[in-house]
C-alpha cells in the first residue's frame, strides 16, 4: 500500500513559489533559444565581422553591416555550430560575411537567427533543413 504525501498549507505555498520561480526562469531562456521570437520569412545580411563569440549558450558574431548597423547574429547551438564546421577559427573581425535567417519580431532590434553564414565563398549551414533561398 502506497502512501500519499500531506503538505501543510504553508508547505504547500512554498512548493507552488519555488515552482513558479522555476518556470518564471526558464521561460525566457526556452524562448529566446526556439524560433518563437523570430520572423517566419528570412532576410539576407551582409557585413564585417566585428567579434565572434562561441561561449555557451550559443556561438554568435557581432557584424557590422554596410550601413554602419550592429547586427547580433546567433549560430546554431554549439553541436549544431561545430557540424557546420564553423570554428572559432574559421573566421576572424574583419572577415567579409553573409548571413541568411530569421531577423528578430521587434525591428528595432538588430538580432537575428543564422540558418546559414557565407565566409570566402564558404557555405556553414546551421540549420540546413531551415534554408529557403529563392
Amino acid at each position: 500500500m502506497t502512501r500519499s504525501a500531506t503538505f501543510t498549507p504553508a508547505a504547500r505555498r512554498l512548493l507552488a513559489g519555488a515552482t513558479f520561480l522555476a518556470a518564471t526562469v526558464a521561460l525566457p531562456a526556452l524562448a529566446h533559444h526556439g524560433w518563437a521570437w523570430a520572423e517566419g520569412e528570412q532576410m539576407e545580411l551582409k557585413g564585417t565581422i566585428r567579434t565572434i563569440s562561441m561561449a555557451p549558450p550559443h556561438p554568435m558574431l557581432m557584424v557590422t553591416a554596410a550601413d554602419g548597423r550592429e547586427w547580433q547574429v546567433d549560430l546554431g547551438n554549439p553541436n549544431q555550430t561545430a557540424r557546420s564546421g564553423f570554428t572559432g577559427e574559421t573566421a576572424k573581425p574583419g572577415d567579409a560575411i553573409t548571413a541568411l535567417g530569421n531577423r528578430h519580431l521587434d525591428k528595432s532590434k538588430a538580432h537575428m537567427k543564422a540558418v546559414r553564414i557565407v565566409i570566402a565563398g564558404q557555405n556553414y549551414d546551421m540549420y540546413p533543413e531551415r534554408i529557403r533561398t529563392n
